[in-house]
């Protein structure tokens, strides 16, 4: 079981479902790099497969998100999500579950007292965004607790919103209300959303903040 009645993951299923609608008619209106860029939906089979290969139950929030959209590709994205992130393929997705995992199976050998790290990988975790092209951060569902992690090897890890209905619906919001995207600093370049000022400099020149 999901950790949720039927009802509430109906009503959860919604929630994001609704959300994640308004940010694709944001982009495909206002970043049709971005909104291109998106892969299709998964399948019920395409989820039970990449559940069963993690080894961990799929949230019910993330059923609905990859039900709508699995993942970009195959080219780079800029982070287009909160925290300059960008959804996983699910190809992506498995390769950073088995990493993360192995690394803290490992680190976990490696201590001798016995001491379990207070904020090391879980097992229960499953990623969905990624920050950076290389994918060495990013951000996690905790399928116990809902709650979405980030996630870095040479950073604290910590939480970052208390659900993934949170993350998408602050994401809809903000598209949506200037001021919001102003204080997040959100912008547009070249046909792509861009969550964050780039550092690159000829990169910043071509990003139009949304608020102007």
């Amino acid at each position: 079981m999901d950790g949720h009645t039927a009802r509430e993951q109906s009503i959860v299923w919604r929630q994001i479902d609704d959300a994640w609608q308004r940010i694709e008619s944001w982009l495909e209106r206002n970043a049709p790099a971005t909104w291109a860029s998106l892969l299709p939906g998964a399948t019920e089979e395409e989820l039970d497969e990449l559940q069963a290969s993690l080894g961990v139950r799929l949230p019910v929030e993330l059923r609905a998100l990859w039900s709508r959209r699995a993942g970009v590709g195959p080219e780079s994205t800029p982070g287009f999500m909160p925290r300059d992130s960008v959804l996983m393929s699910f190809e992506v997705v498995r390769l950073v579950y088995q990493e993360q995992l192995s690394l803290h199976q490992r680190k976990a050998q490696r201590r001798t007292d016995g001491a379990e790290e207070a904020t090391g990988w879980r097992p229960s975790w499953v990623p969905f965004a990624a920050i950076g092209a290389d994918a060495l951060s990013g951000l996690s569902v905790d399928a116990e607790t809902g709650r979405i992690w980030y996630w870095c090897e040479y950073a604290e890890l910590s939480v970052q919103f208390e659900s993934l209905t949170d993350f998408v619906e602050e994401m809809a919001d903000v598209l949506e209300v200037p001021l919001l995207a102003a204080e997040a600093r959100v912008g547009l370049m070249n046909g792509f959303l861009v969550w964050g000022e780039p550092q690159d400099r000829a990169a910043r020149a071509a990003w139009e903040p949304l608020a102007g």
